[in-house]
């Protein structure tokens, strides 16, 4: 179960059988701490209403190249090859392509072949960054439950690898790496990952972002891109306060049951519009359109 919350009533003094409880979820990981200082309702409405979130064409494609990409590193390091990649993407695909997700995406057939060449270039971006045979391999996917100073913290880790030094950290993007001023804020992911793998024993000596995707909108101007920093304990110590104060701020929310919008151009694309009013003003402001 979850951490639960009484939640009083904000006006007025009611009988404690009208109180209720707020079941918070069992942990907190790095892209829910990042929904919630986005938009606090967000993260109500997905993580405590549990209301459908269904992925988008990136997230699908995203799910679909990091699976690709898990099932090459299983296989003996000489085979890692494109060749290798090419048909791990043939077998993995009819599971993509039946699930209701991807279905309800409705894509003309023009669309869908452009999903599978976006999600093909991706692997081989992953090829331009990566020799994937010199790859020792520790864990894929890794599923990492600790506790960070006190705040349940549970992290999928891509890939944890072994390198001279120690352990390395890589997690895989499918979208745009970011400008250079928000280098940092994107890295806060994989130190968190570090202070994760630590506390249970690992000796993290390296994390790094290895985005595959396009930087430009056509093909040329692709640019994989790898961002890797070796371990920091201060960076580690900023990553961990930021989610533990985001814990806190949560734990505030539901104690009050007063979880704040974000108004912004973010709204237009929220799946939960149509049950915020904040959203569906916003929406409409910013685009003269009913939400």
């Amino acid at each position: 179960m979850g951490h639960a919350v009484k939640v009083e009533p904000r006006t007025g003094s009611v009988a404690a059988d009208d109180a209720r409880e707020v079941e918070l979820p069992r942990s907190l990981s790095p892209s829910g701490a990042s929904t919630f200082r986005q938009c606090a309702r967000r993260w109500k409405f997905r993580y405590v209403d549990k209301l459908p979130d269904p992925p988008g064409e990136p997230a699908l494609r995203g799910t679909f190249v990091h699976h690709v990409l898990e099932e090459l590193l299983a296989v003996a390091p000489a085979q890692r090859t494109l060749e290798r990649a090419r048909a791990i993407c043939r077998d993995l695909w009819p599971q993509l392509a039946t699930r209701p997700d991807f279905a309800a995406l409705e894509l003309p057939e023009a669309q869908e072949r452009a999903f599978r060449w976006n999600a093909w270039t991706d692997i081989e971006g992953y090829f331009q960054l990566v020799d994937p045979a010199e790859v020792d391999v520790l864990d894929r996917e890794r599923d990492v439950h600790t506790s960070l100073e006190g705040v349940p913290f549970r992290g999928i880790v891509d890939l944890v690898d072994r390198v001279p030094e120690g352990v390395r950290v890589t997690d895989y993007k499918t979208g745009r790496p970011p400008p250079r001023r928000f280098v940092d804020s994107r890295l806060s992911q994989v130190w968190l990952y570090a202070a994760a793998l630590e506390s249970v024993g690992d000796d993290v000596s390296e994390v790094r972002l290895l985005y595959l995707g396009e930087t430009g909108a056509g093909r040329d101007e692709r640019r994989p891109t790898e961002i890797a920093r070796p371990f920091d304990a201060d960076a580690v110590s900023a990553a961990v306060g930021e989610h533990r104060d985001t814990w806190g701020r949560i734990t505030e929310a539901a104690a009050t049951d007063c979880f704040e919008p974000t108004p912004g151009p973010l709204c237009s694309w929220c799946p939960y519009r149509h049950d915020c009013p904040e959203g569906q003003l916003e929406h409409q402001r910013r685009t003269g359109l009913a939400a």
